[in-house]
Protein backbone atom coordinates (compact mmCIF):
# COMPACT_ATOMS: atom_id res chain seq x y z
CA UNK A 1 0.00 0.00 0.00
CA UNK A 2 1.12 3.53 -0.73
CA UNK A 3 1.98 5.84 2.16
CA UNK A 4 3.78 9.13 2.54
CA UNK A 5 6.93 9.17 4.61
CA UNK A 6 5.05 10.93 7.41
CA UNK A 7 2.32 8.26 7.37
CA UNK A 8 4.99 5.55 7.45
CA UNK A 9 6.49 7.12 10.57
CA UNK A 10 3.12 7.29 12.34
CA UNK A 11 2.06 3.76 11.42
CA UNK A 12 5.47 2.39 12.36
CA UNK A 13 5.30 4.07 15.76
CA UNK A 14 1.90 2.52 16.39
CA UNK A 15 3.24 -0.92 15.46
CA UNK A 16 6.01 -0.40 18.04
CA UNK A 17 3.42 0.21 20.74
CA UNK A 18 3.87 3.97 21.01
CA UNK A 19 0.88 5.79 22.49
CA UNK A 20 2.32 9.21 23.33
CA UNK A 21 4.88 11.53 21.77
CA UNK A 22 6.41 14.67 23.28
CA UNK A 23 7.46 17.32 20.80
CA UNK A 24 7.50 20.80 19.32
CA UNK A 25 6.53 21.60 15.76
CA UNK A 26 8.67 23.42 13.19
CA UNK A 27 9.02 23.85 9.45
CA UNK A 28 11.16 20.82 8.61
CA UNK A 29 8.95 18.41 10.54
CA UNK A 30 5.65 20.02 9.55
CA UNK A 31 4.57 17.22 7.17
CA UNK A 32 4.80 14.73 10.02
CA UNK A 33 2.80 16.99 12.32
CA UNK A 34 0.14 17.60 9.67
CA UNK A 35 -0.29 13.83 9.46
CA UNK A 36 -0.82 13.28 13.20
CA UNK A 37 -4.60 13.98 13.12
CA UNK A 38 -4.99 10.87 10.93
CA UNK A 39 -3.70 8.77 13.85
CA UNK A 40 -5.63 9.68 17.01
CA UNK A 41 -4.10 6.72 18.84
CA UNK A 42 -0.85 8.71 18.90
CA UNK A 43 -1.29 11.34 21.59
CA UNK A 44 0.98 14.33 21.06
CA UNK A 45 1.98 16.55 23.98
CA UNK A 46 3.40 19.89 22.87
CA UNK A 47 6.24 21.05 25.09
CA UNK A 48 7.61 24.60 25.25
CA UNK A 49 11.24 23.59 24.66
CA UNK A 50 12.65 20.58 22.84
CA UNK A 51 15.03 19.69 25.68
CA UNK A 52 11.93 19.07 27.76
CA UNK A 53 10.48 16.79 25.08
CA UNK A 54 13.52 14.57 25.52
CA UNK A 55 13.37 14.69 29.33
CA UNK A 56 9.64 13.94 29.30
CA UNK A 57 10.20 10.95 27.01
CA UNK A 58 12.99 9.90 29.38
CA UNK A 59 10.77 10.05 32.47
CA UNK A 60 8.02 8.20 30.62
CA UNK A 61 10.45 5.45 29.59
CA UNK A 62 11.93 4.98 33.06
CA UNK A 63 8.63 4.38 34.83
CA UNK A 64 6.91 2.35 32.09
CA UNK A 65 9.80 0.27 30.74
CA UNK A 66 8.69 1.29 27.23
CA UNK A 67 10.55 3.35 24.65
CA UNK A 68 10.04 7.08 25.08
CA UNK A 69 9.50 9.09 21.89
CA UNK A 70 10.09 12.76 21.10
CA UNK A 71 9.84 14.94 17.99
CA UNK A 72 11.78 18.07 17.04
CA UNK A 73 12.34 20.12 13.94
CA UNK A 74 15.66 20.74 12.21
CA UNK A 75 18.45 23.07 13.31
CA UNK A 76 17.82 24.55 16.77
CA UNK A 77 14.95 22.17 17.40
CA UNK A 78 17.23 19.17 17.00
CA UNK A 79 20.19 20.72 18.81
CA UNK A 80 17.90 21.52 21.74
CA UNK A 81 17.44 17.76 22.16
CA UNK A 82 21.15 17.18 22.80
CA UNK A 83 21.10 17.57 26.60
CA UNK A 84 18.13 15.21 26.87
CA UNK A 85 19.78 12.66 24.59
CA UNK A 86 23.01 12.82 26.58
CA UNK A 87 21.06 12.38 29.82
CA UNK A 88 19.36 9.28 28.43
CA UNK A 89 22.60 7.85 27.06
CA UNK A 90 24.47 8.22 30.36
CA UNK A 91 21.59 6.60 32.27
CA UNK A 92 20.80 3.88 29.68
CA UNK A 93 17.25 5.00 28.89
CA UNK A 94 15.41 3.66 25.82
CA UNK A 95 14.36 6.56 23.64
CA UNK A 96 13.72 7.30 19.97
CA UNK A 97 14.01 10.89 18.80
CA UNK A 98 12.63 11.81 15.37
CA UNK A 99 13.81 15.07 13.85
CA UNK A 100 12.94 16.92 10.70
CA UNK A 101 15.70 17.93 8.30
CA UNK A 102 15.83 20.39 5.41
CA UNK A 103 14.88 18.90 2.00
CA UNK A 104 17.47 16.62 0.43
CA UNK A 105 18.45 19.10 -2.26
CA UNK A 106 19.29 21.71 0.41
CA UNK A 107 21.46 19.48 2.60
CA UNK A 108 25.02 20.77 2.78
CA UNK A 109 24.11 24.23 1.48
CA UNK A 110 23.63 26.00 4.83
CA UNK A 111 19.90 26.19 4.27
CA UNK A 112 17.66 27.90 6.82
CA UNK A 113 17.66 25.86 10.04
CA UNK A 114 20.03 23.27 8.63
CA UNK A 115 22.36 21.44 11.03
CA UNK A 116 24.30 18.21 10.66
CA UNK A 117 22.17 16.56 13.33
CA UNK A 118 23.64 13.09 12.96
CA UNK A 119 27.10 14.60 13.37
CA UNK A 120 26.07 16.68 16.37
CA UNK A 121 24.34 13.79 18.16
CA UNK A 122 26.82 11.02 17.34
CA UNK A 123 28.49 11.22 20.78
CA UNK A 124 25.18 11.36 22.71
CA UNK A 125 23.16 8.60 21.04
CA UNK A 126 23.46 4.84 20.93
CA UNK A 127 23.00 5.15 17.16
CA UNK A 128 21.54 7.62 14.69
CA UNK A 129 20.24 7.69 11.12
CA UNK A 130 19.75 10.15 8.28
CA UNK A 131 17.03 8.67 6.04
CA UNK A 132 17.53 9.82 2.45
CA UNK A 133 15.06 7.41 0.79
CA UNK A 134 11.46 7.03 1.99
CA UNK A 135 11.67 3.33 1.05
CA UNK A 136 14.10 2.92 3.98
CA UNK A 137 11.89 4.56 6.56
CA UNK A 138 9.98 1.54 7.86
CA UNK A 139 13.08 -0.60 8.29
CA UNK A 140 14.91 2.30 9.93
CA UNK A 141 12.15 2.88 12.49
CA UNK A 142 12.10 -0.86 13.22
CA UNK A 143 15.87 -0.88 13.75
CA UNK A 144 15.76 2.28 15.87
CA UNK A 145 13.32 0.76 18.35
CA UNK A 146 15.20 -2.52 18.41
CA UNK A 147 18.47 -0.75 19.21
CA UNK A 148 16.87 1.57 21.77
CA UNK A 149 15.28 -1.18 23.86
CA UNK A 150 17.69 -4.12 23.56
CA UNK A 151 21.11 -4.77 25.03
CA UNK A 152 22.14 -1.75 27.04
CA UNK A 153 19.23 0.61 26.29
CA UNK A 154 19.85 4.09 24.96
CA UNK A 155 18.58 6.90 22.76
CA UNK A 156 18.45 6.52 18.97
CA UNK A 157 17.85 9.46 16.65
CA UNK A 158 16.20 9.30 13.21
CA UNK A 159 16.67 12.43 11.07
CA UNK A 160 14.21 12.73 8.15
CA UNK A 161 14.40 15.39 5.42
CA UNK A 162 11.17 17.28 4.83
CA UNK A 163 10.65 15.97 1.30
CA UNK A 164 11.20 12.38 2.47
CA UNK A 165 8.25 12.92 4.81
CA UNK A 166 6.15 14.05 1.85
CA UNK A 167 7.09 11.48 -0.78
CA UNK A 168 4.75 8.52 -1.30
CA UNK A 169 6.10 4.95 -1.56
CA UNK A 170 4.97 1.38 -0.99
CA UNK A 171 4.80 0.56 2.72
CA UNK A 172 5.28 -2.70 4.53
CA UNK A 173 6.52 -2.86 8.09
CA UNK A 174 9.22 -5.52 8.56
CA UNK A 175 8.60 -8.38 10.98
CA UNK A 176 12.17 -8.60 12.22
CA UNK A 177 15.55 -6.89 12.31
CA UNK A 178 18.78 -8.31 10.94
CA UNK A 179 21.83 -6.52 12.33
CA UNK A 180 24.76 -8.94 12.03
CA UNK A 181 27.13 -6.68 13.97
CA UNK A 182 24.76 -6.19 16.88
CA UNK A 183 24.19 -9.27 19.02
CA UNK A 184 23.88 -8.39 22.72
CA UNK A 185 24.96 -11.25 24.97
CA UNK A 186 22.16 -11.95 27.44
CA UNK A 187 22.75 -15.19 29.29
CA UNK A 188 26.10 -15.08 31.09
CA UNK A 189 28.85 -17.68 30.63
CA UNK A 190 28.13 -20.92 32.58
CA UNK A 191 31.73 -21.25 33.78
CA UNK A 192 31.75 -17.69 35.08
CA UNK A 193 28.41 -18.23 36.82
CA UNK A 194 29.89 -21.28 38.54
CA UNK A 195 32.93 -19.24 39.60
CA UNK A 196 30.68 -16.50 40.96
CA UNK A 197 28.64 -19.00 42.98
CA UNK A 198 31.87 -20.39 44.46
CA UNK A 199 33.06 -16.93 45.51
CA UNK A 200 29.69 -16.26 47.15
CA UNK A 201 29.88 -19.52 49.06
CA UNK A 202 33.38 -18.71 50.31
CA UNK A 203 32.77 -15.07 51.25
CA UNK A 204 32.36 -13.99 54.86
CA UNK A 205 31.46 -10.32 54.28
CA UNK A 206 29.75 -10.05 50.87
CA UNK A 207 27.86 -7.00 49.65
CA UNK A 208 25.55 -6.61 46.66
CA UNK A 209 25.86 -3.32 44.75
CA UNK A 210 22.64 -3.03 42.76
CA UNK A 211 22.46 -0.43 39.98
CA UNK A 212 20.08 0.82 37.32
CA UNK A 213 20.45 -2.42 35.37
CA UNK A 214 18.32 -4.18 37.98
CA UNK A 215 15.45 -1.79 37.24
CA UNK A 216 15.94 -1.84 33.47
CA UNK A 217 15.86 -5.65 33.34
CA UNK A 218 13.11 -5.85 36.01
CA UNK A 219 15.30 -8.22 38.02
CA UNK A 220 13.57 -7.33 41.29
CA UNK A 221 12.55 -10.87 42.23
CA UNK A 222 15.89 -12.36 41.21
CA UNK A 223 17.86 -9.80 43.23
CA UNK A 224 15.69 -10.38 46.28
CA UNK A 225 16.07 -14.15 45.91
CA UNK A 226 19.86 -13.91 45.79
CA UNK A 227 20.01 -11.56 48.78
CA UNK A 228 17.70 -13.69 50.90
CA UNK A 229 19.07 -17.06 49.83
CA UNK A 230 22.70 -16.17 50.48
CA UNK A 231 21.92 -13.58 53.20
CA UNK A 232 23.81 -10.79 51.47
CA UNK A 233 23.17 -7.12 52.38
CA UNK A 234 22.12 -4.93 49.43
CA UNK A 235 23.37 -1.44 48.67
CA UNK A 236 21.64 0.43 45.83
CA UNK A 237 23.39 3.08 43.75
CA UNK A 238 21.67 6.41 43.11
CA UNK A 239 20.08 5.06 39.91
CA UNK A 240 19.54 1.68 41.53
CA UNK A 241 17.28 3.18 44.20
CA UNK A 242 13.86 1.48 44.07
CA UNK A 243 15.42 -1.70 42.68
CA UNK A 244 15.37 -3.29 46.16
CA UNK A 245 12.82 -2.43 48.88
CA UNK A 246 14.37 -0.13 51.47
CA UNK A 247 12.24 -1.54 54.27
CA UNK A 248 13.90 -4.94 53.78
CA UNK A 249 16.13 -6.12 56.62
CA UNK A 250 19.00 -6.59 54.13
CA UNK A 251 18.76 -3.07 52.66
CA UNK A 252 21.82 -0.91 53.42
CA UNK A 253 20.96 2.27 51.53
CA UNK A 254 22.99 4.23 48.99
CA UNK A 255 26.80 4.39 48.68
CA UNK A 256 29.20 7.00 47.43
CA UNK A 257 29.89 10.70 47.77
CA UNK A 258 26.64 11.46 49.60
CA UNK A 259 25.66 7.90 50.42
CA UNK A 260 25.05 6.47 53.84
CA UNK A 261 28.19 6.37 55.99
CA UNK A 262 27.44 2.81 57.05
CA UNK A 263 27.02 1.72 53.42
CA UNK A 264 30.42 3.13 52.51
CA UNK A 265 32.08 1.55 55.54
CA UNK A 266 30.42 -1.80 54.73
CA UNK A 267 31.91 -1.65 51.22
CA UNK A 268 35.29 -0.81 52.70
CA UNK A 269 35.14 -3.86 55.02
CA UNK A 270 33.63 -6.32 52.56
CA UNK A 271 35.53 -9.27 51.13
CA UNK A 272 33.23 -9.69 48.08
CA UNK A 273 31.32 -7.15 46.00
CA UNK A 274 28.61 -8.43 43.66
CA UNK A 275 28.00 -5.50 41.32
CA UNK A 276 24.80 -5.82 39.28
CA UNK A 277 23.96 -3.41 36.46
CA UNK A 278 26.19 -0.62 37.72
CA UNK A 279 29.34 0.88 36.28
CA UNK A 280 31.56 1.85 39.23
CA UNK A 281 31.37 5.56 38.45
CA UNK A 282 33.53 8.06 40.31
CA UNK A 283 30.70 9.18 42.63
CA UNK A 284 30.57 5.65 44.06
CA UNK A 285 34.23 4.66 43.87
CA UNK A 286 36.11 7.83 44.81
CA UNK A 287 39.84 7.10 44.85
CA UNK A 288 40.09 3.83 42.93
CA UNK A 289 43.14 2.55 44.79
CA UNK A 290 41.27 2.74 48.11
CA UNK A 291 37.93 1.38 46.95
CA UNK A 292 36.91 -1.92 48.62
CA UNK A 293 40.57 -2.87 49.17
CA UNK A 294 39.77 -6.26 50.72
CA UNK A 295 37.12 -7.34 48.22
CA UNK A 296 37.04 -9.59 45.22
CA UNK A 297 34.57 -8.32 42.62
CA UNK A 298 31.86 -10.08 40.62
CA UNK A 299 30.57 -7.69 37.95
CA UNK A 300 27.31 -8.44 36.14
CA UNK A 301 26.56 -6.07 33.27
CA UNK A 302 25.04 -6.33 29.81
CA UNK A 303 27.63 -3.93 28.39
CA UNK A 304 31.04 -5.64 28.12
CA UNK A 305 32.69 -2.22 27.83
CA UNK A 306 31.86 -1.56 31.49
CA UNK A 307 33.60 -4.69 32.78
CA UNK A 308 36.99 -3.73 34.16
CA UNK A 309 36.70 -0.15 32.90
CA UNK A 310 37.02 1.53 36.30
CA UNK A 311 37.88 -1.23 38.79
CA UNK A 312 39.56 -4.60 38.42
CA UNK A 313 37.04 -7.45 38.18
CA UNK A 314 37.61 -10.96 39.55
CA UNK A 315 34.66 -12.61 37.81
CA UNK A 316 33.14 -10.81 34.80
CA UNK A 317 29.61 -11.80 33.84
CA UNK A 318 28.30 -10.22 30.64
CA UNK A 319 24.56 -10.54 30.28
CA UNK A 320 21.10 -9.31 31.20
CA UNK A 321 20.82 -8.93 34.98
CA UNK A 322 17.53 -10.82 35.21
CA UNK A 323 18.80 -13.81 33.22
CA UNK A 324 22.22 -13.93 34.85
CA UNK A 325 20.77 -13.71 38.36
CA UNK A 326 18.24 -16.43 37.60
CA UNK A 327 21.06 -18.74 36.53
CA UNK A 328 23.25 -17.74 39.46
CA UNK A 329 20.46 -18.31 41.97
CA UNK A 330 20.16 -21.92 40.83
CA UNK A 331 23.77 -22.50 41.89
CA UNK A 332 23.89 -20.43 45.07
CA UNK A 333 23.21 -22.34 48.27
CA UNK A 334 21.31 -21.15 51.33
CA UNK A 335 23.69 -19.54 53.76
CA UNK A 336 23.64 -17.80 57.13
CA UNK A 337 25.66 -14.64 57.66
CA UNK A 338 24.32 -13.49 60.99
CA UNK A 339 27.64 -12.13 62.22
CA UNK A 340 28.17 -9.94 59.13
CA UNK A 341 24.60 -8.63 59.27
CA UNK A 342 25.06 -7.82 62.97
CA UNK A 343 28.21 -5.88 62.11
CA UNK A 344 26.27 -3.79 59.61
CA UNK A 345 23.50 -3.21 62.17
CA UNK A 346 26.17 -1.87 64.53
CA UNK A 347 27.46 0.40 61.77
CA UNK A 348 23.93 1.74 61.26
CA UNK A 349 23.68 2.58 64.97
CA UNK A 350 27.16 4.11 65.16
CA UNK A 351 26.80 6.12 61.92
CA UNK A 352 23.12 7.21 61.81
CA UNK A 353 23.12 8.93 58.44
CA UNK A 354 19.33 9.11 58.28
CA UNK A 355 19.01 11.29 61.37
CA UNK A 356 17.47 14.69 60.66
CA UNK A 357 18.97 17.56 62.69
CA UNK A 358 16.69 18.92 65.42
CA UNK A 359 15.66 22.40 64.34
CA UNK A 360 12.73 24.80 64.38
CA UNK A 361 13.65 25.84 60.84
CA UNK A 362 12.31 24.34 57.61
CA UNK A 363 15.00 21.80 56.84
CA UNK A 364 14.86 20.17 53.40
CA UNK A 365 15.53 16.73 54.91
CA UNK A 366 12.44 17.16 57.05
CA UNK A 367 10.35 18.18 54.05
CA UNK A 368 11.36 15.03 52.13
CA UNK A 369 10.61 12.90 55.18
CA UNK A 370 7.17 14.46 55.52
CA UNK A 371 6.38 13.84 51.84
CA UNK A 372 7.38 10.20 52.42
CA UNK A 373 5.11 9.92 55.47
CA UNK A 374 2.21 11.63 53.70
CA UNK A 375 2.43 9.41 50.62
CA UNK A 376 3.17 6.24 52.56
CA UNK A 377 6.15 5.68 50.28
CA UNK A 378 3.83 4.94 47.35
CA UNK A 379 4.64 7.94 45.15
CA UNK A 380 6.99 8.22 42.20
CA UNK A 381 9.67 10.75 43.12
CA UNK A 382 11.42 12.67 40.34
CA UNK A 383 14.34 14.98 41.06
CA UNK A 384 16.71 17.36 39.36
CA UNK A 385 20.37 17.50 40.35
CA UNK A 386 21.92 18.99 43.44
CA UNK A 387 21.33 19.00 47.17
CA UNK A 388 17.60 18.33 46.85
CA UNK A 389 18.42 15.22 44.78
CA UNK A 390 20.61 13.82 47.55
CA UNK A 391 18.06 14.59 50.26
CA UNK A 392 15.34 12.90 48.19
CA UNK A 393 17.59 9.84 47.84
CA UNK A 394 18.42 9.78 51.54
CA UNK A 395 15.16 10.60 53.30
CA UNK A 396 12.39 9.08 51.18
CA UNK A 397 12.16 5.31 51.62
CA UNK A 398 11.55 3.52 48.34
CA UNK A 399 9.69 0.23 48.45
CA UNK A 400 7.96 0.31 45.07
CA UNK A 401 9.91 -0.71 41.93
CA UNK A 402 11.01 2.05 39.53
CA UNK A 403 9.70 4.79 41.81
CA UNK A 404 12.80 7.02 41.89
CA UNK A 405 13.66 8.95 38.72
CA UNK A 406 16.69 11.20 38.52
CA UNK A 407 19.50 12.30 36.23
CA UNK A 408 22.59 10.39 37.33
CA UNK A 409 25.49 10.26 34.92
CA UNK A 410 25.08 13.61 33.18
CA UNK A 411 23.78 15.42 36.26
CA UNK A 412 21.24 17.51 34.35
CA UNK A 413 19.74 20.42 36.23
CA UNK A 414 16.20 21.16 35.06
CA UNK A 415 15.43 17.47 34.57
CA UNK A 416 12.80 17.29 37.31
CA UNK A 417 9.83 19.20 35.87
CA UNK A 418 9.66 17.66 32.36
CA UNK A 419 10.67 14.18 33.57
CA UNK A 420 7.95 14.25 36.24
CA UNK A 421 5.51 15.32 33.54
CA UNK A 422 6.54 12.32 31.42
CA UNK A 423 6.39 9.96 34.39
CA UNK A 424 2.83 11.02 35.22
CA UNK A 425 1.76 10.59 31.59
CA UNK A 426 3.28 7.10 31.66
CA UNK A 427 1.76 6.19 35.03
CA UNK A 428 -1.42 8.28 35.28
CA UNK A 429 -2.76 6.37 38.30
CA UNK A 430 0.40 6.86 40.35
CA UNK A 431 1.07 9.85 42.57
CA UNK A 432 4.05 11.78 41.17
CA UNK A 433 6.11 14.33 43.06
CA UNK A 434 8.87 16.44 41.54
CA UNK A 435 11.44 17.44 44.14
CA UNK A 436 12.95 20.58 42.61
CA UNK A 437 15.90 22.80 43.29
CA UNK A 438 15.08 26.48 42.91
CA UNK A 439 17.94 26.80 40.42
CA UNK A 440 17.11 23.78 38.30
CA UNK A 441 13.39 24.54 38.38
CA UNK A 442 14.00 27.85 36.65
CA UNK A 443 15.77 26.10 33.77
CA UNK A 444 12.59 24.35 32.60
CA UNK A 445 9.75 26.11 34.40
CA UNK A 446 8.07 26.98 31.10
CA UNK A 447 6.70 23.42 31.13
CA UNK A 448 4.20 24.51 33.77
CA UNK A 449 2.19 25.61 30.74
CA UNK A 450 2.38 22.09 29.28
CA UNK A 451 1.40 20.58 32.62
CA UNK A 452 -1.64 22.84 33.03
CA UNK A 453 -2.71 22.61 29.39
CA UNK A 454 -2.68 18.80 29.49
CA UNK A 455 -4.07 18.52 33.05
CA UNK A 456 -1.03 16.52 34.21
CA UNK A 457 -1.50 16.01 37.95
CA UNK A 458 2.03 16.40 39.32
CA UNK A 459 2.99 17.94 42.64
CA UNK A 460 6.04 20.21 42.49
CA UNK A 461 8.00 20.75 45.70
CA UNK A 462 10.54 23.56 45.23
CA UNK A 463 13.35 23.71 47.76
CA UNK A 464 13.84 27.45 47.82
CA UNK A 465 17.17 28.24 49.49
CA UNK A 466 18.11 31.07 47.10
CA UNK A 467 21.36 29.31 46.15
CA UNK A 468 22.74 26.85 43.68
CA UNK A 469 23.01 24.77 46.80
CA UNK A 470 25.45 22.00 45.94
CA UNK A 471 27.95 24.38 44.40
CA UNK A 472 27.54 26.70 47.40
CA UNK A 473 28.29 23.75 49.70
CA UNK A 474 31.53 23.10 47.82
CA UNK A 475 32.40 26.79 47.98
CA UNK A 476 31.82 26.75 51.74
CA UNK A 477 34.05 23.73 52.30
CA UNK A 478 36.74 24.17 49.65
CA UNK A 479 36.78 27.94 48.99
CA UNK A 480 36.29 29.48 52.44
CA UNK A 481 32.69 30.56 51.78
CA UNK A 482 33.57 32.49 48.65
CA UNK A 483 30.10 32.31 47.13
CA UNK A 484 30.84 33.30 43.55
CA UNK A 485 27.84 33.14 41.16
CA UNK A 486 25.76 30.85 43.38
CA UNK A 487 23.34 33.31 45.01
CA UNK A 488 19.95 33.22 43.27
CA UNK A 489 17.44 35.97 42.67
CA UNK A 490 14.18 34.02 42.63
CA UNK A 491 10.72 35.05 41.46
CA UNK A 492 7.63 34.70 43.63
CA UNK A 493 6.98 31.03 42.83
CA UNK A 494 3.39 31.15 44.12
CA UNK A 495 2.55 34.07 41.83
CA UNK A 496 4.26 32.20 39.00
CA UNK A 497 2.03 29.17 39.62
CA UNK A 498 -1.01 31.47 39.61
CA UNK A 499 0.13 33.04 36.35
CA UNK A 500 0.20 29.59 34.74
CA UNK A 501 -3.22 28.73 36.19
CA UNK A 502 -2.20 26.16 38.79
CA UNK A 503 -2.45 26.06 42.55
CA UNK A 504 0.52 27.64 44.33
CA UNK A 505 1.27 27.25 48.05
CA UNK A 506 4.07 28.45 50.29
CA UNK A 507 5.69 27.06 53.44
CA UNK A 508 7.80 29.36 55.64
CA UNK A 509 7.74 27.58 58.99
CA UNK A 510 8.04 23.99 60.15
CA UNK A 511 4.49 23.70 61.46
CA UNK A 512 3.13 24.36 57.95
CA UNK A 513 5.05 21.57 56.21
CA UNK A 514 2.72 18.61 56.71
CA UNK A 515 -0.60 20.52 56.45
CA UNK A 516 0.49 22.10 53.15
CA UNK A 517 1.62 18.74 51.78
CA UNK A 518 -1.76 17.27 52.70
CA UNK A 519 -3.54 20.25 51.14
CA UNK A 520 -1.60 19.78 47.90
CA UNK A 521 -2.41 16.08 47.78
CA UNK A 522 -6.10 16.84 48.14
CA UNK A 523 -6.08 19.00 45.01
CA UNK A 524 -7.05 17.18 41.81
CA UNK A 525 -4.56 18.76 39.49
CA UNK A 526 -1.03 20.13 39.50
CA UNK A 527 0.22 21.99 42.56
CA UNK A 528 3.41 23.97 43.17
CA UNK A 529 4.70 24.30 46.74
CA UNK A 530 7.37 26.89 47.53
CA UNK A 531 9.26 25.46 50.53
CA UNK A 532 11.39 28.31 51.86
CA UNK A 533 14.11 26.16 53.42
CA UNK A 534 17.26 26.89 55.43
CA UNK A 535 19.57 28.61 52.96
CA UNK A 536 22.94 27.15 54.01
CA UNK A 537 22.01 23.61 55.01
CA UNK A 538 24.51 21.04 53.72
CA UNK A 539 24.23 17.46 52.55
CA UNK A 540 25.95 14.90 54.76
CA UNK A 541 27.61 12.43 54.70
CA UNK A 542 30.08 13.70 52.14
CA UNK A 543 33.20 12.12 50.67
CA UNK A 544 35.14 14.81 48.78
CA UNK A 545 35.74 13.95 45.13
CA UNK A 546 38.71 11.71 44.48
CA UNK A 547 39.12 10.69 48.12
CA UNK A 548 38.21 7.58 50.09
CA UNK A 549 35.78 6.50 52.81
CA UNK A 550 38.48 7.27 55.37
CA UNK A 551 38.12 10.97 54.51
CA UNK A 552 34.31 10.98 54.80
CA UNK A 553 32.62 13.92 56.51
CA UNK A 554 29.61 12.63 58.43
CA UNK A 555 28.61 16.01 59.87
CA UNK A 556 29.77 19.62 59.70
CA UNK A 557 32.99 20.28 61.58
CA UNK A 558 33.54 23.70 63.24
CA UNK A 559 35.77 25.89 61.13
CA UNK A 560 36.08 23.25 58.40
CA UNK A 561 37.68 24.56 55.23
CA UNK A 562 39.40 22.15 52.87
CA UNK A 563 41.64 23.12 50.00
CA UNK A 564 41.34 20.78 47.05
CA UNK A 565 43.72 21.85 44.31
CA UNK A 566 43.26 18.68 42.26
CA UNK A 567 39.51 18.42 41.89
CA UNK A 568 37.01 21.08 42.86
CA UNK A 569 34.25 19.90 40.55
CA UNK A 570 30.81 19.13 41.85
Amino acid sequence: MKRTGAQIVCESLIKEGVDVVFGLVGGAILPLYQTLPEYPQLKHIMVRHEQCAAHAADGYARVTGKVGVCFATSGPGATNLVTGLATALMDSVAMVAITGQVPRAAIGKDAFQETDVTGVTLPVTKHNYLVMDPKDLAATIKEAFHLARTGRPGPVLVDIPKDVQQEEVDYRYPDSVDLPGYKPHLTGHPTQIKRAAKLIAEAERPIILAGHGVIISKAYAELKELAEKAQIPVITTLLGISGFPENHVLSVGMPGMHGMAYANIAIDRSDLLIAIGMRFDDRVVGRVSDFAPRAKIIHIDIDPAEIGKNVKTTVPLVGDAKRVLAALNRQVEHQERGEWIKQIDVLKREHPSHEIPISDKVLPQYVVNQIWEATGGNAIIVTGVGQHQMWAAQHYYYTKPASFVTSGGLGTMGFEVPAAMGAKVGKPRDEVWAICGDGGFQMTLQELATIVENKIDVKLAIFNNSFHGMVRQWQEIFYKKSYVATKLFNPDFVKLADAYGMTGLRVTNKEEVRPIIDQARAVKGPVLIDFVVESEENVYPMIPAGTSVNEMLEAPLPGLHLVDSKDSST
